[in-house]
């Protein structure tokens, strides 16, 4: 499995760009969201990515962060959901505002092209299963933390949508507890996911 790729920037088109490395110019598929963060054609890009293998062909998709990274392959374990329905999405949304949605059943802001209401409803579903809100409760109550007591429900959205990205309960719970509590239920995702990958 291809992990990440550097390389330089030689293409970019809607969705799809090319990166030189080692001589080999690799096609990689990829969300207008990273698209929007990439420097000029021409210059080193560093890209977090997954392989996906089908019966005719093998497809490179790849993201400017491991949180977009993750969100993808999270949505592609969904039945029904193909890698070009959660590009769309990731398009649409970040990876904490789609965590968001998920842990509030929010299916109709996952709705963007070639995903409709069938599909972001299944989505919702099936991950939001994943997410149990009476052991976040429990968990936030296990912790010593008194700023996670002082966020409360804030504290539960952010933690139950950093668990629908993978995140243990007590990964989400100790680096929730850490934030500001005037801080909203995204601003603490965001924070969180940063604080979790080691860039703070």
């Amino acid at each position: 499995m291809i992990y990440s790729i550097n390389g330089i920037l030689e293409m970019v088109e809607p969705y799809h760009i090319v990166v030189e490395c080692g001589g080999i110019g690799y096609s990689i598929k990829t969300s207008m969201t990273t698209i929007s963060k990439l420097p000029q054609s021409g210059e080193k890009i560093h890209l977090f990515t997954h392989l996906v293998i089908k019966e005719d062909a093998l497809e490179l998709y790849g993201f400017s962060e491991m949180a977009e990274l993750q969100t993808f392959k999270m949505m592609i374990s969904v039945s029904g959901v193909g890698p070009k329905a959660a590009v769309s999405i990731l398009s649409n949304l970040s990876p904490e505002r789609f965590a968001l949605c998920v842990a509030s059943g929010d299916a109709k802001s996952l709705r963007a092209p070639g995903v409709g209401p069938k599909t972001s409803e299944r989505i919702v579903l099936e991950l939001k299963d994943k997410v149990s809100k009476a052991q976040i409760a429990s968990g936030i109550a296990s912790t010593d933390s008194p700023a996670v007591y002082e966020k409360g429900g804030n504290a539960a959205e952010a933690i139950s949508a950093l668990e629908v990205l993978g995140y243990t309960r007590g990964e989400a719970a100790g680096a929730v507890g850490k934030l500001d509590a005037s801080m909203s239920v995204e601003e603490m995702i965001k924070s969180a996911l940063k604080m979790l990958a080691g860039k703070v």
